[in-house]
């Protein structure tokens, strides 16, 4: 059993920079907003809502509607939510009929009712397009993984921040019952708890791991290297793809991602105003925060999901086992 240590003190008063960055990964969103009234079904049949995060991995949509790519094609609108709880109780409800989200809440999300499937890989086709790591603060003196073995992390549980710190701790050779967590779920107090040393490091995202480089800190290890480990996907209700219109609409819109991520990889300069605005980027790292390589859109693999269902299985964060057809993005209860 992995043990979790109890929180010594938990500081709510986070500084502006670090509210900053956790806005690109979604824990605030100045500009965002907050979950839409469920009977969302009814409101979409003329328009298709994308649910997201404030975050790097829907910039080629982002990009789609500043370039007008959509006309004639499909009408979309990008809704905003201001945390991960919100979003999925959008795609849940059926607010939204397509969400930004990770393997792990799809399936979740799917074990929870509301059946759902994979429509494509938004980030991760390459263990370089995004980044998740484990940080340590700017006077722990850490220099190795090896060193964290019985230190509390902070991480929040049941996410793909602690199924990617698990394996990369794994990599380090960090026997299970030595790998102990630190449960921070909101982003901005994991990172001022570790930059003020409350915990000595801390598992992030990329945002979170480049500003912390630019305080100081020091990244132990991240997903950029070795295997594939971690994928954001893009997830449609089953219910919204199953009617012959929202299928038509699906595919439309995987078009115009790939025509949007054709042009940020083309010349990724171009949108960087436009990626620092929508996923507000802290000063700090705006003009130096490198863009991702974004996939054309294809369904994720099973050897993409199929771990994360294992992890899943094994935490006890899935009541029964479920399987992924990577053929057609669905789940099943096995």
């Amino acid at each position: 059993m992995r043990m979790q240590t109890a929180l010594s003190r938990r500081s709510f008063i986070v500084g502006a920079a670090a509210l900053g960055a956790a806005a690109l990964t979604g824990c605030s969103n100045s500009k965002g907003a907050s979950a839409p009234q469920s009977g969302g079904e009814s409101a979409a049949a003329s328009k298709m809502m994308v649910g997201t995060l404030a975050t790097e991995d829907i910039l080629p949509l982002w990009v789609a509607q500043q370039e007008n790519l959509a006309a004639d094609k499909v009408d979309f609108e990008i809704v905003p939510f201001q945390s991960a709880t919100e979003l999925i109780a959008g795609i849940s409800s059926g607010a939204v009929n397509v969400a930004m989200t990770d393997p792990m809440v799809s399936a979740g999300v799917f074990a929870s009712g509301t059946p759902l499937e994979l429509a494509w890989v938004t980030l991760g086709e390459t263990a370089k397009q995004g980044r998740f790591g484990i940080m340590t603060g700017p006077n722990t003196g850490i220099t190795s993984l090896s060193e964290l073995a019985g230190v509390p992390v902070g991480v929040g549980s049941n996410t793909i921040l602690e199924y990617v710190m698990d394996n990369l701790m794994e990599r380090a050779g960090i026997p299970e019952d030595q790998i102990k967590v630190e449960e921070l779920q909101k982003l901005p107090v994991r990172f001022q708890s570790m930059m003020s040393g409350d915990v000595k490091a801390a598992a992030l995202p990329g945002a979170l791991l480049a500003l912390g480089e630019a305080s100081g800190c020091v990244c132990l290890a991240d997903d950029t290297d070795g295997e594939n480990i971690s994928q954001s996907v893009m997830a449609v209700r089953s219910d919204f793809v199953s009617a012959e219109s929202g299928a038509s609409a699906l595919a439309a819109l995987q078009d115009v991602w790939d025509g949007g991520a054709a042009l940020v990889n083309r010349d990724p300069e171009k949108y960087r105003s436009l990626l620092v605005e929508n996923a507000n980027l802290p000063e700090s790292v705006a003009r130096t925060y490198p863009i991702s390589e974004y996939p054309m859109a294809k369904k994720p693999t099973g050897a993409m999901v199929d771990p994360v269902l294992a992890w899943m299985t094994k935490k006890g964060y899935l009541t029964a086992p479920l399987s992924y057809d990577q053929n057609t993005g669905k789940f099943s209860k096995e």
